[in-house]
């Protein structure tokens, strides 16, 4: 019989006392300092841009699901931002000298209000919401994420897109200086993904600002970040310093690096396998490497919501 490596409820380190242990490890690392300035010598201690995140304020959102979400730990120190390297820990470990401010989006194509907006002018007229959603990536994983952000379709109605506006494209920061993973060539820097204006209206689309009531950590996007729950997690672009309204469909980064693989809908199907794995089992970060999978949903479980955008559209072929 295989040892039960569940991870209890009980067993998982609350916010406060990851938090509390952040600012342990943030006190030691400067006493170390301290000490090796001094002639000593000082054991390098894991960082992070966790301590000293800001609280937000923040209303409960319409759209959540019933599911208990996944750790603060788990939900921030387990990423996927290419931008500062491809394991699923480098993020964290690579993104805590990062600086998100001052930060601004270029705002252009077809609408009647372009320009360049300041972090304040995209996020002080809207009032943020906690809303819990399922968030699934591409190997067959998920967690329950707590997001704060508000309806990116609010956001974009404000630049006024015209009637050629079919489709948004966004674009993260390209830095390589301060994102390290943008010097080796993993995919063709900057990062671009696309939405249909259908589906960036919809009010299940956020434009993410924080996570668990607080400011968003820099491995987990900051300081702006897609979230589009229905969607696989590679979507969900991150440090977004660009949206343009086109009239065609845009390419994309991961459709540009391996289209047989990845398509632009990238909506949760259990039906369509990727090439290399099943999609209709999915494990629960957290759970343990031996708890039972459970079944993929279709639209990760907010059909009822979605399934209209794509009435007429082949999800086999359109993946």
């Amino acid at each position: 019989m295989k040892p039960d490596t569940r991870i209890r409820s009980w067993e998982i380190t609350s916010e406060e006392n990851f938090l509390n242990r952040r600012r342990f490890i943030r006190d030691a690392g400067l006493a170390a300092g301290a000490a090796l300035a001094a002639g000593g010598a000082a054991l390098a201690l894991p960082g992070g841009a966790l301590a000293g995140v800001r609280d937000l304020e923040t209303v409960p959102g319409p759209y959540s699901t019933d599911e208990p979400p996944n750790s603060w730990e788990d939900v921030t120190t387990y990423n996927n931002f290419y931008e500062f390297g491809t394991g699923k820990e480098d993020p964290y470990r690579n993104a805590r000298d990062f600086v998100t401010t001052p930060w601004t989006v270029k705002v252009g194509g077809e609408c009647d209000k372009p320009g360049r907006y300041d972090y304040a002018d995209i996020v002080g007229p809207h009032a943020l919401e906690d809303r819990v959603y399922r968030h699934r990536c591409v190997e067959a994983w998920s967690m329950v994420v707590p997001w704060v952000g508000f309806p990116l379709g609010d956001l974009l109605k404000r630049f006024e897109p015209n009637s050629n506006a079919k489709f948004v494209r966004f674009k993260t920061l390209f830095d390589p200086e301060r994102m390290p993973g943008q010097r080796r060539a993993v995919l063709r820097w900057p990062y671009v993904e696309g939405l249909t204006m259908a589906e960036a209206m919809h009010p299940l689309t956020l434009m993410v600002v924080g996570v668990y009531g607080k400011e968003l950590p820099n491995q987990n996007g900051a300081p702006l970040r897609l979230v589009v729950p229905w969607k696989y997690g590679f979507k969900g672009i991150k440090s977004i310093v660009e949206i343009e309204f086109v009239r065609r469909q845009p390419d994309t980064s991961w459709e540009l690096a391996a289209p047989n693989e990845y398509g632009f809908y990238a909506n949760v199907n259990p039906e369509v396998d990727h090439p290399r794995w099943s999609q209709a089992r999915e494990r629960r970060i957290g759970a343990g490497l031996f708890a039972e999978k459970q079944a993929t949903l279709m639209f990760n479980g907010y059909a009822e919501q979605v399934a209209s955008l794509y009435a007429d559209l082949d999800l086999r072929k359109n993946y």
